[in-house]
């Protein structure tokens, strides 16, 4: 079972690399404004987010087996201390490297994520701000000196 353990954890570091290589596709494609490229890349990450799904459930399962069979563990016990738990020395280093591995891959993957998610959001600024341009139109709200709200409508003078 420990074995299993493993084997899911490294692929699901492999995959979260994978992950983080393609969210530097992504960033490319998003600078160079690719959106064929941007498509390729939104479809294979569907595929990765299923493989992740299918596996966080097997390293789920494992996970709960393998307490069944150790003393004083509950939701609250760190990975690092359930993995000290194994049956030999060389299993727990083994377990601690990839899990040390996994963690870098899955922050890398989350920076990745963060920058192309400003990426994103700046293009489609950009994109609303040129279409507003075009059209003639405001966005509101637009603050005033003091953080008031300051409207663009026309107010009639009545009294002429």
């Amino acid at each position: 079972m420990w074995q299993q353990l493993i084997e899911v954890l490294n692929k699901l570091s492999n995959v979260y690399d994978g992950l983080a290589k393609l969210g530097e596709k992504k960033r490319d494609a998003l600078v160079a404004v690719d959106m064929d490229a941007l498509s390729k890349v939104l479809d294979q990450e569907q595929i990765i987010a299923a493989k992740i799904q299918k596996l966080e459930q097997q390293r789920g399962a494992i996970l709960l087996e393998l307490s069944k069979s150790i003393p004083n563990v509950s939701s609250d016990t760190k990975a690092e201390d359930f993995y000290k738990a194994a049956p030999t020395p060389f299993v727990t280093k083994k377990l601690l490297e990839i899990h040390s591995q996994l963690t870098e891959n899955v922050e890398r993957t989350l920076n990745i994520r963060e920058t192309n998610q400003i990426l994103a959001q700046t293009a489609l600024d950009t994109v609303t701000f040129k279409l507003n341009q075009l059209s003639g139109a405001f966005v509101e709200p637009t603050y005033g000196t003091r953080g008031s709200i300051v409207t663009h409508q026309k107010k009639l003078d009545y009294q002429a």
